[in-house]
């Protein structure tokens, strides 16, 4: 089956700017090379995950620059693989549920790995306090990511009519987790708790949703001007909320090793990257309300 490059490719006006020049692109070339030599979609994600956790090894040795700058070597290859799996998988239609935990688990593992390995760097500087301030990080870091790959995804399917990227219904998930065995409840526990986190942290309205839904049944012939207005309005917005993705925090571990302090990463996360997320949700609930005075002028 052929794929066009606009399939294979995400949103390219909502992508981070670090990712559209620099970071697909490599993932872009290397796919045709996987596809050659046979390799899966789940064994590019496997070669990120190593990949980021060698980087956590590198960076329990922050101290010397060498291994500072290797880590932040092995955790852009992680990103360039990263980018390469989902291109690899929408190219050979290799879909599958469990490619979609790995490459999720794959993500976690990267930065688990990292700060493990500088809290146990900054264990003799700091105490064992040091951990209270990662795993906060830590869950930050969850919170802010979900909230951020929540808009994308929202601008995929309001904007771009991309069915995959609307979320599952949660009580869709809790019916659907009766039937599973005990292992499989609880994964799909967590699934729905991660889902009902990205919702509480996004600015994403329920209640917004079901109106646009309705009004995009109820008016099919007005469905390419209500997409082009939502692409017009949003599209700005899902590009200020870049500043959460992961290759700006790559970029900022690299920086606050290589200066000698590394607990200004944890800050720059809890402080920063919670004030830029609470500004962009109420951002986001401002966009809203101009989408519904907007929404009138067409229907």
């Amino acid at each position: 089956m052929e794929t066009n490059d606009e399939e294979i490719k995400r949103t390219s006006e909502i992508e981070e700017f670090t990712n559209l020049y620099i970071i697909h692109p490599i993932s872009a070339w290397l796919v045709p090379q996987f596809i050659r030599l046979n390799i899966t979609p789940n064994m590019v994600s496997s070669f990120g995950m190593l990949c980021g956790l060698l980087a956590g090894v590198c960076y329990y040795n922050y101290q010397t620059p060498v291994f500072a700058a290797l880590g932040f070597a092995l955790m852009f290859m992680w990103h360039v693989f990263d980018g390469a799996d989902g291109q690899l998988a929408r190219a050979t239609q290799n879909f599958s549920e469990i490619g979609k935990v790995i490459d999720g688990v794959c993500d976690y593992v990267t930065f688990i790995s990292v700060y493990v390995g500088l809290s146990l760097a900054l264990v003799p500087v700091m105490g064992n306090q040091v951990w209270y301030i990662s795993i906060f990080a830590g869950l930050c870091h969850a919170v802010q990511s979900g909230a951020y790959e929540l808009q994308r995804s929202e601008y995929d399917f309001w904007g771009k009519a991309k069915e995959n990227a609307d979320l599952p219904s949660i009580s869709a998930m809790i019916e659907e987790g009766k039937t599973r065995g005990p292992l499989g409840q609880i994964a799909n526990q967590l699934h729905i708790g991660y889902i009902r986190m990205q919702y509480s942290f996004s600015g994403v309205d329920h209640t917004f949703r079901r109106s646009l839904k309705e009004v995009l049944s109820l008016a099919p012939e007005k469905e390419q001007e209500i997409r082009a207005l939502y692409r017009e309005l949003y599209s700005p917005a899902v590009n200020s909320w870049s500043i959460q993705c992961a290759n700006y925090r790559t970029f900022a571990i690299f920086l606050a090793s290589i200066i000698g302090e590394p607990v200004y990463y944890f800050v720059f996360e809890i402080v920063v990257l919670n004030i830029a997320l609470i500004y962009l949700v109420q951002k986001q609930k401002l966009l809203n309300n101009l989408f519904t005075l907007r929404l009138k002028e067409i229907v």
